[in-house]
């Protein structure tokens, strides 16, 4: 897979993401049949349109007049951002351009959790909360409220997945804190979950 590289006039790196497909795919009650964790993946990546499709269904807009997404999203803070570590750099979705921005150029897929598939894995995304989009002062409310918009977005990856014959597993087995330094997140951001994805091996 090769991605569009466009840099801006600061240095900052991008890939433009083609548009994602509207249709296709297994019906949802098949794709519901056949939704199920995977933990083993071969090494293809993905090809560009499945991958912008596949964040289009997991949190992409689907409401451009409101911004609204995919996936519900408590309040409608939209706290949670989707970081990709792939092969060649870790990046996080920017919806409204439709792009990923590079964030480390470096591989970080073993970082994103302690099983040992996970650096093998084509795609993994990690899912980050900003705290300060939450007005929300109570700690176990936040908490609630980011775990609760994850498992919405998480839930449309796996029937994405399960839609279009990829595999995929959510995983919970992390060291947070040092995730978080790798992918150099900043202080009001917090490391929820992580997904593997790919093609079955």
């Amino acid at each position: 897979m090769t991605h569009p590289i466009v840099s801006s006039d600061t240095g900052v790196e991008y890939l433009k993401l083609p548009p994602p497909m509207r249709d296709g795919g297994m019906p949802l009650l098949g794709a519901l049949q056949h939704r199920r964790s995977t933990r083993t993946f071969a090494p293809a990546s993905l090809d560009d349109v499945i991958l912008s499709t596949l964040l289009w269904a997991a949190f992409g807009i689907n409401r451009p007049d409101t911004g609204q997404r995919t996936a519900p999203s408590a309040r409608n803070w939209q706290e949670i951002d989707l970081y990709l570590a792939m092969p060649d750099g870790l990046y996080v979705l920017e919806p409204v351009d439709w792009r990923l921005r590079l964030v480390v150029g470096e591989d970080l897929r073993a970082a994103t959790g302690l099983q040992d598939y996970v650096g093998s894995a084509p795609l993994n995304i990690v899912y980050v909360s900003r705290l300060s989009k939450l007005d929300e002062t109570d700690k176990p409310l936040r908490q609630f409220y980011t775990a609760l918009d994850t498992g919405f977005i998480s839930q449309n990856v796996y029937l994405f997945c399960a839609a279009f014959g990829l595999a995929t597993v959510a995983r919970g087995l992390l060291d947070r804190r040092a995730l978080a330094r790798a992918m150099r997140l900043d202080a009001d951001q917090r490391v929820v979950l992580a997904q593997s994805v790919g093609h079955a091996a």
